[in-house]
């Protein structure tokens, strides 16, 4: 799919791995309606966009499906039709075992990063049908590949979100829409911070796991080129990619090599 001309909405807009999909959506001459739960959040990415009227912003919670399906209306108010959709929201839950982790915590992960990604579809979804050429990009985890010790409500969520790719991706082979599932390994995006889920030393600039990480830029723009191209799995690092590849040779390896490297996350 051509970007330039195109209108894609970008859920998460407001920071992070979304807000780089909307800042290089736009270097390549695309409409961006930009979607975020925090205004003050959007407002900053128009002030670093510059873009004018090429982008529009909407205060919604993907969780809320009565909001995103007023959201479509908006959207499409504001620029007359979609061509492609990339669902970025997600947060992680705190760093705790499953037993640890109340309900409350447990719904919320599930609403934001399962629900909003199924209510968001549901609601662009026919819009996308209608165009000559169009893209649905979903952002997963590698979360969903092998389990994390303290995020296994997490990976579940995004284990969800990646079946539901693949299984859009079986629905929609014969139509105009492209499908595509991306798998980020770790990203330099604050996503702890934004989800009250924060670790001293993990997701910090100058820490040395973050000098390994993948900047949210280079993130952003694997995701455009997967756009683009209509890629149907983008895994983005090489974390990412040879977990992929361990979870898929040696499944129960990969578990027990993961929980032991990453067991003091659990204190």
């Amino acid at each position: 799919m051509e970007i330039t001309g195109k209108v894609v909405v970008v859920t998460g807009g407001g920071n992070g791995i979304g807000r780089e999909v909307v800042l290089e959506l736009l270097r390549r001459g695309a409409r961006v309606a930009a979607v975020d739960l925090r205004p003050e959040a959007l407002e900053a990415t128009v002030a670093l966009a510059s873009a004018g009227e090429r982008l529009t912003t909407h205060a919604v919670d993907v969780s809320d499906r009565a909001g995103v399906e007023a959201l479509a209306a908006d959207v499409l108010a504001a620029h007359g039709h979609v061509d492609a959709v990339a669902n970025v929201a997600g947060i992680i839950q705190k760093f705790v075992p499953f037993h640890d982790l109340d309900l409350p915590q447990m719904e919320k992960v599930l609403d934001v990063n399962f629900w909003g990604v199924v209510h968001v579809t549901k609601a662009f979804l026919p819009h996308l049908l209608a165009r000559p050429e169009a893209s649905l990009v979903n952002v997963s985890s590698m979360g969903a590949l092998v389990p994390v010790p303290g995020q296994s409500l997490y990976g579940a969520s995004k284990a969800a979100v990646k079946l539901l790719t693949e299984g859009l991706q079986a629905e929609l082979r014969d139509t105009s829409v492209a499908v595509t599932v991306v798998f980020p390994g770790a990203v330099g995006t604050g996503i702890a911070d934004h989800s009250g889920a924060s670790l001293p030393g993990r997701d910090s600039s100058t820490s040395a796991a973050a000098a390994r990480m993948t900047s949210a830029p280079d993130a952003a723009r694997q995701v455009v080129d997967a756009m683009a191209a209509g890629t149907p799995r983008l895994r983005i690092g090489s974390d990412a990619k040879m977990l992929d590849r361990l979870s898929r040779l040696a499944p129960t390896r990969a578990i027990e090599l993961v929980a032991r490297k990453m067991a003091d996350l659990l204190g």
